[in-house]
């Protein structure tokens, strides 16, 4: 479309772009606090948890990194199909490596780790749905 001999992009395509953006930086604002928290308190979180401090450490680690990088890709003008694809499957493994955790891990957890495993996989997997709509409809307003 153009008006003035300016190119405008569709409506519809612009606000799933900035949507998709919107969702990808709340993921990694979320995951990156988290992923500080862990790193910064493994010791007491994972008391509070019932998981051991030092696999929290190293989960805080890879959750600050992770977050770095979804930041990162959401302060793309228009990010790549394929980045956004590895953040959606990334969240979808982080809500199965969860669900795993908690069954492997039921019998040792305390109350506050049971509630949290889940809820923690419950938003992440919001997350990546959210996402993949958003994805969905950029391809959609690309494809006119």
């Amino acid at each position: 479309m153009s008006t003035n001999g300016l190119r405008v992009a569709p409506m519809a395509e612009t606000n799933s772009v900035v949507w998709l953006r919107r969702f990808l930086a709340l993921d990694a604002a979320v995951t990156g606090v988290n992923g500080l928290a862990y790193l910064l308190a493994s010791g007491p979180v994972g008391q509070l948890l019932g998981v051991d401090g030092t696999l929290l450490l190293g989960v805080g680690v890879f959750l600050t990194l992770y977050g770095a990088g979804v930041g990162y890709l959401a302060g793309h003008s228009r990010p790549a199909a394929p980045a956004v694809q590895a953040v959606i499957a990334t969240n979808a493994l982080w809500v199965v490596i969860s669900v795993v955790a908690l069954a492997v891990w039921l019998g040792d957890l305390h109350v506050a780790g049971a509630v949290w495993i889940p809820m923690q996989a419950v938003v992440v997997g919001g997350f990546a749905l959210l996402q993949y709509l958003a994805l969905r409809q950029v391809r959609a307003g690309t494809s006119r």
